[in-house]
């Protein structure tokens, strides 16, 4: 086709105004700064009783409770941040590499297929899908991506705030912050939650890229995934540059038809792995909330729901955006390598920056800046 229809050209215009919902990305921060503030509220608290015995006698029994139970927020959130470095290359690359079995079940291009061809649409591969307008994708495609994935996404973030947190209020009344949920508790479900969650993130990634006519089991496939789900969960505005940069080059190369020969299966594994270390270090800063007594369950459920929210915009903005360009070349001429977008800060100094084509180099893979 030499020029998009009327539908696509309006796609293509909302494509180049995304920047994501800013709700998604401010409760990222949400959660880490809600445990920072608590336990430092916390140890205000338990301070001020010490220096006043007699006041600390009188306190009802519930401001005793609180005093403790703040100081379990602090020695929980300092358990999780300490043992970050060591989970991100133990439990999680284990429980990682299980789920991430799991989550790719049931993605069939053959039932995308079949779906267009009850629909009337004569295509016979995915290739095919990508020769199809815009409209007739997205009749087929449908939403339920968009609440899916993160209504089973907030399940596990609210199981995990429970587990963590969930204890720490009751213990806190009889035994203070030494009965708080142990490491191996803590980093337990830090280390499941943020597994689970980029189990889901790959497969809903994954789901909206069968959609768009591309395999997510292919080699190159699986590293514009990583990229996508870095862009979908980055926080601060330099994150979100460095993310939105590499979707940029990615779609760029692939659409020019660069050889990936030397992306043969060891560096896709490589970086895979390495961004498995720094999307767990990120997600676990994300989710320092989840500590808090009883609230953490709130902050885990949200926290999980606008993380996969936030990755399926995502995708959906990656993919409708290369699917164009792949159409219509001329669509992309005007654009450079760098992303035009300049991205607000949503107020996380601490995000962790995640670069995939850094860490395709360093994998051994090709230079594509």
């Amino acid at each position: 086709m030499a020029d998009p229809s009327a539908y696509e050209l309006a796609a293509w215009q909302h494509v180049q105004r995304f920047r994501g919902r800013p709700l998604s990305r401010s409760m990222r921060n949400t959660g880490e700064r809600i445990a920072t503030g608590a336990a430092a509220l916390g140890e205000r608290v338990e301070a001020n009783l010490d220096k006043h015995p007699r006041v600390k006698a009188a306190a009802s029994g519930a401001q005793r409770v609180a005093g403790k139970a703040a100081g379990a927020i602090g020695s929980g959130a300092k358990q999780a941040a300490a043992a970050v470095p060591d989970w991100a290359a133990s439990a999680f690359d284990a429980t990682r590499q299980t789920v991430g079995r799991v989550s790719r079940a049931g993605l069939s291009p053959k039932q995308i297929i079949s779906k267009h061809n009850k629909r009337g649409h004569d295509v016979a591969s995915l290739s095919d899908l990508r020769m199809l307008d815009l409209e007739q994708i997205d009749r087929v495609r449908g939403r339920g991506a968009s609440w899916y994935y993160p209504a089973t996404a907030a399940l596990t973030g609210a199981g995990a705030g429970l587990l963590i947190s969930g204890g720490e209020l009751v213990t806190a009344a009889s035994a203070g912050a030494a009965a708080a949920p142990s490491g191996a508790v803590v980093v337990g479900a830090f280390a499941g939650d943020a597994a689970i969650v980029l189990g889901l993130a790959s497969r809903s990634v994954g789901h909206v890229a069968l959609h768009y006519g591309y395999d997510p089991e292919e080699p190159a496939e699986k590293l514009f995934v990583m990229s996508v789900v870095n862009a979908g969960t980055a926080a601060s505005a330099t994150a979100k540059t460095a993310a939105m940069a590499d979707i940029s080059r990615l779609t760029q190369a692939l659409v020019r038809g660069k050889t990936w020969a030397i992306l043969d299966k060891s560096v896709v594994s490589k970086v895979s792995g390495q961004f498995a270390k720094a999307f767990g270090l990120r997600l676990t800063k994300q989710g320092l909330g989840k500590v808090v007594p009883a609230v953490g369950i709130v902050i885990g459920g949200a926290l999980n729901w606008t993380t996969l929210e936030g990755i399926v915009d995502a995708a959906d903005y990656a993919y409708r955006r290369r699917f164009l360009i792949e159409k219509y070349p001329h669509l992309d001429e005007q654009l450079s390598g760098e992303p035009k977008d300049t991205f607000r800060d949503a107020g996380s100094a601490s995000d962790v920056v995640i670069s995939v084509l850094d860490e395709i180099e360093d994998a051994g893979g090709p230079d594509l800046r």
